[in-house]
């Protein structure tokens, strides 16, 4: 019996497998070679960071109310930095002979922050769920610091300058809905 379902549908299953896995043609450099740990820690880091970068569109599409361009504007600043801190991640696992994934099923299936809300959302809204995925991805960085450290120090330098950014992003960011102490 024939396979009625549409062939646009079907997805393909990728040249040379699923999954990112280490070929002896893919990983013929010498020198440091990430553990398995180190090579899941900064794909942890590189999934949050891919997701960051796609929520924060999302928002930038749809954020709408007072103060909309420079909310608008603040998300683009976002976007860059997860964007440049996912090229350096991935770049450093190839360094280290890893193979960073940032397939979209990959990242819908590992990341840890919570799914964005479809739609307009208001700009004090949006102020707080990016607040919220960006002390999200920090905490994913904070969470596998020490073990990256342990075994690459070097990495974990990266990993400084992902937490400096972002967390002054977050600072930023919700100050926006701030307001001052009584005093």
């Amino acid at each position: 019996m024939a396979d009625s379902t549409p062939t646009k549908n079907k997805r393909r299953p990728a040249r040379g497998g699923s999954g990112a896995g280490l070929t002896d043609e893919q990983n013929a450099e010498s020198g440091f070679t990430a553990s398995k740990q180190l090579s899941e820690s900064m794909q942890k880091v590189m999934v949050d960071l891919i997701e960051l970068s796609l929520q924060g569109k999302q928002a930038h599409w749809n954020v709408v109310g007072k103060n909309f361009r420079d909310t608008h504007l603040q998300l683009d600043e976002i976007i860059d930095a997860a964007r440049e801190f996912t090229d350096t991640i991935a770049e450093r696992m190839r360094a280290l002979h890893a193979l960073p994934d940032g397939r979209s099923d990959v990242i819908a299936e590992t990341t840890t922050l919570p799914e964005f809300p479809q739609g307009e959302i208001d700009t004090a809204e949006v102020v707080d769920l990016m607040t919220e995925r960006l002390e999200a991805v920090t905490g994913t960085v904070r969470e596998v610091h020490d073990g990256i450290d342990e075994e690459d120090p070097t990495s974990a330098d990266l990993l400084h300058e992902v937490l400096v950014r972002l967390e002054q992003l977050a600072w930023m960011v919700s100050a926006e809905n701030r307001v001052p102490a009584k005093r």
